[in-house]
């Protein structure tokens, strides 16, 4: 007994040394220094693990992000960085103030958990622990929820709170989202202060709504404040970017324009797809259960999207969609069996021109499963007019020319299948091509004579040939590429701001209301 006695005495004495000897953590000297306090030094790493990990799984639950935060504080054995970082020096109140006035963004600060933060920060602030267990649950917390407000008012302010994909069946832009690398990233800052002003929304578009905002002005009018709401929601989605050269059409404004820097070198009207028909949702249930073509609902609404113009196409061919061919194409030959051949158009099945389209039984075929193919040909009566403006997208949608100029006169011009129609094609194709000797190819085409009077006897040569054309189809469209790729957003903005005054829009899609009605929770 006295043997063992005697070789315990160095074990004790062993680990009263490594007790007594024990670093104290960051965090412990921090708050020691800030509070005067030396019952700080005295954290324990593996007590406050302990208590971290129970209440973040007590917590974890309320969390936005919890799989984030688990392996963020995994892979830093658990260590209250923020507390760490920002507590002393006062970062964590900065944030808990920008939280506070998040309503200058629309939002309620109780989504990014203001009142339970500032609970904790006073709560630690007060310095009234008598023991230092009471400090890791207090600690603990303020950590996790530091963390889970940081990054929740970060990816709302930064990124915008709703996923416009997600939410918008026809919105095809690729806007960049938070994901693990950025919330990551935001956890691990070492200036907390500086990340908080850098990712405040500084458009000059953005301040412009939200002075609106605050101003007041638009209390009673409830539909433009809303508008303004949603629109900033829109603006604090990341696009991808458009570089200093872009053109950008505007659904609600029934607009193109193209921009170059700070400058707008052209503008003008469009047409677009006409909206939805009312009670869509109904409708296309309807639809789908019946299966019946008489049943289906219109949706002929545009795109919103990113891609770049990369070639026009000169005098096209219309190569009519099925939806189309099957609800105006099939009732109108029906009607009239000259319908087809008077306006140009051909008839295929199988792949082969039909050589008299006037003689076909339409009665015979069912509109769902009509085996015919329908193409305009190019001329004056094509419906895409004389120039087709190309861009890659999923959607097979593009701008053209018209040959119906009078939808233009239109205050709603909202009437088109979904592609858009541009006002001035001929101004958008210059600017596209940027080269004298393939704009003057390009007016010859299109017969009009060239800006380069050498080249007349050329003009006056291709339209001499033109005049001996008997049949108009015969007419081959031409392609032009363009000087570069152009980037190109079809938009939805029905509030901005244009001249000091903030500008509204109908909103023709209903786009506005289907936001607002998701943002609610937020505000």
């Amino acid at each position: 007994m006295k043997k063992l006695f005697l070789l315990l005495i160095p074990v004790c004495l062993l680990f009263n040394a490594c007790n007594w000897f024990k670093e104290t953590p960051e965090v412990g000297l921090k708050l020691a220094e800030h509070f005067d306090n030396k019952l700080y030094k005295k954290f324990d790493t593996a007590e406050y693990n302990v208590i971290f990990k129970r209440h973040f799984d007590s917590l974890k639950g309320n969390f936005s992000n919890p799989n984030t935060l688990k392996a963020f504080y995994e892979h830093h054995n658990s260590e209250p960085g923020l507390v760490t970082r920002f507590f002393a020096g006062g970062a964590l109140d900065t944030l808990k103030n920008y939280i506070s006035r998040s309503e200058q963004h629309g939002f309620n600060p109780e989504i990014f958990g203001y009142k339970k933060l500032k609970g904790l920060l006073d709560k630690l602030s007060a310095n009234k622990f008598k023991d230092i267990a009471e400090v890791y649950p207090v600690v603990a917390d303020l950590e996790l929820n530091a963390a889970e407000s940081l990054i929740k008012y970060n990816n709302f302010v930064n990124y915008g709170a709703l996923n416009p994909r997600k939410l918008l069946s026809r919105y095809y832009v690729a806007v960049k989202r938070p994901d693990s690398v950025s919330m990551t990233a935001v956890l691990a800052t070492s200036d907390l202060e500086k990340l908080l002003a850098d990712i405040q929304p500084s458009s000059v578009q953005y301040k412009a709504l939200q002075a609106a905002m605050l101003s007041g002005a638009y209390k009673r009018s409830p539909e433009q404040l809303k508008a303004i709401l949603v629109n900033m929601e829109r603006m604090r989605w990341k696009l991808p970017d458009l570089g200093d050269e872009h053109v950008e059409v505007n659904i609600p404004d029934f607009s193109l324009t193209w921009f170059s820097g700070q400058d707008t070198l052209s503008h003008m009207k469009v047409c677009v797809g006409a909206s939805r028909e009312k009670d869509y949702a109904e409708k296309i249930k309807l639809y789908l259960k019946s299966g019946n073509l008489d049943d289906k609902p219109k949706n002929h609404e545009t795109p919103i999207l990113y891609s770049k113009l990369n070639s026009i196409q000169v005098n096209p061919i219309w190569n009519i969609p099925v939806s189309i061919a099957r609800s105006e194409i099939y009732w109108q030959a029906l009607r009239d069996p000259y319908y087809l051949s008077n306006n140009n158009i051909r008839v295929y099945y199988r792949g082969k021109l039909v050589s008299d389209p006037d003689t076909i039984q339409w009665n015979r075929y069912p509109r769902e499963k009509l085996p015919f193919e329908f193409k305009q040909g190019s001329g004056e009566g094509n419906a895409l007019g004389k120039f087709k403006f190309i861009f890659d997208n999923g959607s097979s949608i593009y701008l053209h020319d018209t040959n119906n100029k009078s939808g233009f006169a239109r205050s709603n011009r909202a009437i088109s299948h979904g592609c858009v129609r541009v006002e001035k094609p001929l101004e958008f194709a210059q600017n596209l091509v940027k080269d004298k000797y393939q704009y003057d190819q390009l007016r010859m085409e299109v017969n009009l004579p060239p800006i380069d009077t050498t080249k007349m006897d050329v003009y006056r040569k291709k339209m001499a040939k033109k005049a001996d054309t008997l049949n108009v189809f015969q007419l081959k469209p031409k392609w032009f590429g363009t000087k570069k790729p152009v980037p190109l957003i079809i938009n939805y903005i029905t509030a901005w701001s244009q001249n000091g005054t903030i500008q509204f829009r109908p909103d023709v899609y209903s786009l506005d209301e289907t936001l607002y009605a998701a943002m609610k929770k937020f505000m």
